[in-house]
């Protein structure tokens, strides 16, 4: 009996550390997309823009360059909850071959790092409930919250 007792509680945690394993897995692949082009912006058309219009989903406004290799843009687009009020003016980094624009600076790195934030604080729970390591899930669960409260007060409530 205790060898069965044994073997369930060592593929319960194995089960937990694998799911945790690939919330975190998927937590960087859902970041990767706009944090690379705010970690490597070499290369890259850099400038500011300016939000003139929102939609329910992006803002727009003219992009305005930056870099020597920047050309000026009419309207570029960016997610909306980077650029929420009209008139605002932040650093950007367009997407390569497109208008799409995702936020520089450091409010756009902690922005870009968003979703990996969320599956920090899901793993946590993870960690807790299936490997029962109360020690790692805290430090787990602080790392998501230190990153989403960091992002949250970088852009601006």
């Amino acid at each position: 009996m205790s060898s069965a007792v044994s073997a369930l509680s060592v593929s319960r945690q194995v089960a937990a550390a694998a799911l945790a394993a690939l919330l975190l897995v998927v937590g960087v692949w859902s970041s990767w997309g706009d944090a690379q082009h705010v970690m490597f912006p070499t290369g890259r058309e850099r400038g500011t823009m300016a939000v003139t219009r929102c939609t329910d989903d992006v803002c727009t406004g003219p992009f305005s360059p930056a870099s020597p290799t920047a050309e000026r843009h009419a309207s570029v687009t960016i997610d909306r909850s980077i650029g929420e009020k009209k008139g605002a003016r932040f650093p950007v980094v367009l997407k390569p071959g497109s208008t799409s624009a995702v936020r520089a600076g450091t409010a756009g790195f902690l922005h870009a790092w968003v979703p990996l934030g969320g599956a920090l604080l899901l793993a946590s729970v993870v960690v807790a409930g299936g490997m029962r390591n109360r020690r790692l899930a805290w430090i787990t669960g602080g790392a998501g919250f230190v990153v989403l409260t960091a992002a949250f007060v970088a852009v601006g409530f």
